[in-house]
C-alpha cells in the first residue's frame, strides 16, 4: 500500500493524469504521503485538502502571453562599390580574335566607376552590377545627354507621393544640357555616374512600389507575410527594353481596382479646400431624454452627412430644433439619430456614443490622407491579383466579404479578436467547411481562463460537458487532474467541446489552416453583432451569416448547407479549388462603388506602421 501511494504522489508531481482512484481518495492519500499523517476522518481529510489547495493557490498562476509589437528596424542602406564594372572588358565573339573589341562610349566611361559607390539597398546594388556586366550600353543617356526615357522616369519618381511613396527617396540630379564640348572626360564621368544613379533610384522605386517600404513581420507578431521577392536584374533589363520607362515604373504599383480607388481618393483629399471634420467634444455620451451642449453639433453633423431622403423625412425636426434652441434630446431627435445610425450600418439604438460620434464628426482631412497612405503600403504586402474568387476580412470595418469576378457577392458583419487577443494580419487559402464542429480549446485559453477555475473546482470541465484526452488519446476526467501542477507549457491533456447548441463555434466553421489557429465560424452569441464595435473574440472570426458564407465558398445553396447541419453529426467537406482568404487590417478601404470608407484604428497598428515609415525615411536620408 505504501509503495502505491508513493507512486501516486509522483504522478501528481509531474502534472500527469491520475489513475482510476476517486479524487478524494487520491488527494487524501497524497497528503498522507507528503505529511506522513495516518488515515483520519473524512472531515479531517477534507480540511487537509482545502489547506493544501489554499497553499498552492497562493502561488502565481501561469499565463501565456500573446504576440507583441516591436521597435521597427528599417532596411539598411549600404555603400555599394561599382568598381567591379570599371574592370569590364568587351570580349570578342570570335574566339580566333585575341585582342578585345574597340570600346564604345559606354565601355570608355566605365573606368570612371573605379572607387565610385552608390548608397542603396544591397539587392539594388547587386542588380546594378549583374545587369551592367552583361549589358554594355546606356539606358538613360543618348548622344552624351539624358534621354527621353530618363526624363519620363524622373517624372514618375518625382510624383511618388501620389501613390503613397516619398519622392525624396528617388531624387536624381539631372546633368546640365550645356557642357564643355572639349572636355569629354568630365562629361563621360558625369553621365556614367548619372546612369548608375538613375538605375539605382529606378530599381528602388520598383522595389518599394511592388513590395512596400516596410517589412510587416518586423512590425509585430500579429503580422505574418512572406515578403515579396522582386527580380531587380530582370526589372532593369525591362527598363532598358521598354519604349516608355515611365509607364513601366508606374506599373510596378498594385494594379488592382482597390489601389486605383485609393490613388483617386488621395488626390481628391490633397486637393480639397474644405475641412470635412465637425468637432464634437471628446467623451460625449447622450441617451434619450438627457441634455447635452453638444446636441447642436450632433444635429449639424447629421444635416451635413445625412442622405437627402433623411433630410426630407426629418425636415420638421430640424426646423423645430433650430427654433427651440434647446439642448434636450427629445424623442423626435432620437428618431433622427436612429435613422442616421441605420444609414451608416450602426446599431439603431438612438444612443450617441463613440461609434456614432465617429460617423458624425468624420475624420479630418489630414487623418484621411494618413490612413490612405498606410492602406497603400499594406496593399503592397498582398498579391497584386487578389483572385477571381476570394474572401476579404477587414478587421477595423468588422466586415467579411466574398468577392467573385470583382463583385461583392455576399458581405456580413463579423466579430474579431479583442485588443488582448488580436486577430493577426495574414493571408491563406480556405480548404474545409466543417458542420457541427468540435471546438478544440487552445492552450492559451486553458491556461489563462480555465485554469484558475479548475484550481478551485477540478470538475469544472466535466460539468460543462468538455471532453479531455491525455497524450495517449485516452479519455480522462478533469476532476482527476492536479491542476496546480499545470503550467504554461505543461498542459497534460487536450480539451475539446463536442458539437451542440452551446458549442462556442455554433453550427459550422470555415477552415484555412494556419499557425495562428484562426478560422471563421458561427457563434451562439448572436447579440454581439448588434454592437458597432465588435472586438470580443479570442482571435477567430465570428460570422453573422455563416451559412451564407459557407454556401458562397462552396458554390452551393443555403438549403444544401442547412441539410448538412441538420444531420446533427460532425462532418467535414473540402472546398473545391482552394479560395484565397485575406485576414486584413485597413483603416481606409474602398467600397465596391469606389468610395473609400474610414475606420477606427482598433488595435493601434496605424501608429506603429506610421513610426516604421518615419524611421525608414530617416534612415534613408541619413545614409544617402
Amino acid at each position: 500500500m505504501r509503495k502505491s501511494l508513493v507512486a501516486m504522489a509522483c504522478v501528481f508531481a509531474v502534472g500527469a493524469v491520475a489513475p482510476t482512484a476517486p479524487p478524494a481518495f487520491a488527494q487524501s492519500s497524497l497528503f498522507e504521503v507528503i505529511f506522513g499523517q495516518k488515515h483520519r476522518s473524512r472531515h479531517h481529510r477534507k480540511r487537509q485538502i482545502e489547506r493544501y489547495r489554499a497553499t498552492r493557490a497562493s502561488s502565481p498562476a501561469p499565463r501565456i502571453k500573446g504576440p507583441s509589437f516591436y521597435t521597427y528596424k528599417p532596411d539598411l542602406i549600404k555603400a555599394v562599390s561599382l568598381s567591379p564594372l570599371a574592370a569590364v572588358e568587351v570580349a570578342s565573339a570570335d574566339p580566333f580574335i585575341i585582342p578585345p573589341l574597340p570600346r564604345g562610349d559606354f565601355e570608355e566611361s566605365l573606368r570612371y566607376l573605379e572607387g565610385y559607390k552608390v548608397k542603396v539597398l544591397k539587392e539594388v546594388g547587386d542588380a546594378l552590377i549583374e545587369h551592367y556586366k552583361a549589358n554594355h550600353s546606356f539606358i538613360w543617356v543618348t548622344d552624351m545627354a539624358p534621354n527621353g526615357q530618363a526624363k519620363a522616369a524622373l517624372e514618375v519618381m518625382a510624383s511618388a507621393d501620389e501613390v503613397g511613396l516619398s519622392a525624396t527617396d528617388y531624387q536624381v540630379s539631372l546633368p546640365a544640357d550645356d557642357f564643355d564640348q572639349a572636355d569629354t572626360e568630365a562629361r563621360r564621368k558625369e553621365l556614367i555616374r548619372f546612369e548608375m544613379e538613375m538605375s539605382a533610384k529606378a530599381l528602388s522605386y520598383v522595389l518599394d512600389a511592388t513590395r512596400g517600404r516596410i517589412d510587416p513581420n518586423r512590425l509585430s507578431g500579429y503580422h505574418d507575410f512572406e515578403r515579396k521577392d522582386v527580380d531587380l536584374a530582370s526589372a532593369l533589363g525591362n527598363l532598358a527594353a521598354t519604349s516608355d520607362a515611365g509607364v513601366y515604373l508606374r506599373g510596378s504599383n498594385p494594379g488592382n481596382r482597390q489601389f486605383e480607388a485609393l490613388t483617386v481618393e488621395l488626390a481628391a483629399l490633397r486637393a480639397a479646400d474644405e475641412e470635412d471634420h465637425i468637432e464634437i467634444a471628446e467623451g460625449t455620451f447622450l441617451k434619450p431624454g438627457r441634455k447635452s451642449p453638444e446636441l447642436k453639433n450632433i444635429v449639424a453633423a447629421i444635416r451635413k452627412r445625412g442622405s437627402d431622403a433623411l433630410l426630407v423625412d426629418h425636415g420638421i425636426t430640424f426646423i423645430e430644433f433650430e427654433t427651440a434652441g434647446s439642448d434636450l434630446y427629445t424623442p423626435e431627435l432620437v428618431e433622427l439619430v436612429r435613422d442616421f445610425q441605420r444609414e451608416n450600418s450602426l446599431a439603431a439604438d438612438g444612443i450617441v456614443g463613440k461609434m456614432t460620434i465617429g460617423k458624425l464628426a468624420g475624420v479630418s482631412n489630414a487623418d484621411k490622407v494618413d490612413k490612405v497612405v498606410l492602406a497603400m503600403e499594406r496593399l503592397r504586402w498582398l498579391p497584386r491579383n487578389l483572385g477571381t474568387r476570394h474572401v476579404f476580412v477587414n478587421q477595423p470595418a468588422y466586415k467579411a466579404t466574398f468577392i467573385k469576378d470583382g463583385k461583392d457577392e455576399i458581405s456580413m458583419r463579423v466579430v474579431v479578436g479583442k485588443k488582448s487577443n488580436q486577430t493577426s494580419f495574414f493571408q491563406d487559402e480556405i480548404e474545409t467547411i466543417e458542420y457541427n464542429p468540435y471546438w478544440g480549446v487552445p492552450r492559451s485559453i486553458i491556461v489563462n481562463e480555465m485554469l484558475p477555475k479548475l484550481r478551485q473546482d477540478p470538475s469544472y470541465l466535466d460539468r460543462l460537458g468538455y471532453e479531455l484526452t491525455d497524450r495517449r488519446g485516452r479519455r480522462v476526467s478533469s476532476r482527476n487532474i492536479d491542476w496546480f501542477t499545470v503550467g504554461s507549457t505543461t498542459v497534460p491533456v487536450d480539451v475539446r467541446q463536442p458539437p451542440g447548441r452551446k458549442n462556442a463555434l455554433g453550427e459550422l466553421k470555415i477552415l484555412f489552416p494556419n499557425k495562428h489557429a484562426i478560422y471563421m465560424h458561427d457563434t451562439p452569441a448572436k447579440s454581439l453583432f448588434d454592437r458597432d464595435a465588435r472586438a470580443f473574440s479570442h482571435g477567430c472570426i465570428r460570422l453573422h451569416d455563416p451559412r451564407g458564407m459557407a454556401a458562397a465558398v462552396l458554390g452551393t445553396s443555403r438549403e444544401y448547407i442547412a441539410e448538412q447541419i441538420a444531420q446533427g453529426r460532425n462532418l467535414a467537406e473540402a472546398v473545391p479549388g482552394k479560395i484565397p482568404v485575406y485576414v486584413s487590417y485597413f483603416t481606409a478601404w474602398p467600397n465596391e462603388d469606389g468610395s473609400v470608407g474610414y475606420y477606427a484604428d482598433m488595435y493601434g497598428r496605424d501608429a506603429h506602421l506610421d513610426k516604421a515609415i518615419q524611421r525608414t525615411a530617416q534612415t534613408r536620408q541619413a545614409q544617402s
